[in-house]
């Protein structure tokens, strides 16, 4: 399964892509910013991405919703990764076409699974299991 972090701060970077590696058959793909996902995206075509809310020149919400629109990603399930536990925001990116809404910090351990789960729960579920 081919996966694109998005986030920003190279710490959660790491230990996602150490997190989804040790999972075994994820090839886990980065990028730093909304903009950087947007080229990636369309370029990669991942099975799904997880996506950071605070970002520098682009964020979260903007990057969701531009991905929705077009054609050529619309179809990729996005899973928002965010700090921050607002209902409001969780509501927003769901509202924007996101399958789900994972917390940092996360489980390492549990990442994959919680992205397996997400897919399944959205019916996109990958013949992938971790």
């Amino acid at each position: 399964m081919k996966i694109l972090v998005v986030e920003d701060e190279e710490d959660i970077q790491r230990l996602a892509r150490m997190s989804l590696a040790h999972a075994g058959q994820w090839q886990v793909l980065l990028a730093n910013d909304g903009e950087e996902c947007l080229t990636m995206a369309r370029r990669e075509q991942p099975d799904v991405i997880l996506l950071d809310y605070i970002m520098p020149k682009l964020d979260g919400f903007r990057t969701c919703q531009q991905l929705k629109a077009d054609p050529v990603t619309r179809h990729i399930p996005v899973i928002f990764l965010s700090a921050s536990v607002q209902e409001h925001e969780r509501e927003r990116g769901l509202a924007l076409g996101a399958i789900g809404y994972l917390l940092k910090p996360f489980d390492p351990l549990q990442l994959p699974q919680q992205i397996l789960d997400l897919l399944a729960q959205a019916g996109s579920a990958s013949p992938v299991s971790s």
